[in-house]
């Protein structure tokens, strides 16, 4: 009888430990990706600004209207760890959807219309959609390339419409 208690004793405390084993378990999961890009460049690009969203806020039909803007909002592009051994500059191109209302603005998407979005360079020249900026000298290590975004109403009267919207451009850099 000794024997059979020691062995339900031992069973006993077997079933209790892969008890609280299941339960730890079970206690959470997850997945972690890592992705990225190797480039032929002369610097990188910092990750948080390889994908970033830029609020323009909430603008009045009213500032918008006849033309009008709202207030530049700055962004920027961080480079690290660059080498300017051969290259020295760099030039920034950004492209996207053409707005219908703006000309040479890029487009809004949603249920707001009659605006584009119209981008600037850090010497407060607009930028062409698929047009390289001015070359920038850039040194060596970390530098930061600065430009700025504001919401510009049609000209023709009664068309900026208000609403949500967003728009998208992509950038590419080329260094020489």
């Amino acid at each position: 009888m000794k024997c059979v208690t020691k062995t339900a004793l031992v069973s006993l405390f077997m079933l209790a430990g892969s008890a609280s084993m299941v339960q730890a378990a079970g206690a959470g999961q997850g997945t972690v990706t890592f992705e990225g890009a190797i480039i032929e460049a002369a610097c990188s690009i910092a990750p948080e600004n390889v994908d970033q969203t830029v609020g323009l806020g909430q603008v009045a039909k009213s500032q918008l209207e006849a033309g009008g803007s709202s207030q530049p909002e700055p962004f920027e592009i961080k480079l690290v760890g660059c080498d300017t051994t051969t290259l020295k500059s760099v030039s920034t191109t950004f492209t996207g959807g053409v707005s219908k209302d703006v000309p040479g603005a890029l487009g809004i998407v949603g249920t707001a219309s009659g605006a584009g979005i119209v981008m600037r360079d850090s010497t407060g020249a607009d930028i062409v959609l698929g047009t390289p900026t001015a070359f920038q000298a850039i040194g060596d290590g970390n530098n930061t390339l600065l430009f700025g975004a504001f919401l510009k109403g049609a000209t023709a009267a009664d068309t900026v419409v208000p609403g949500e919207f967003t728009a998208i451009t992509n950038f590419s850099l080329a260094y020489q």
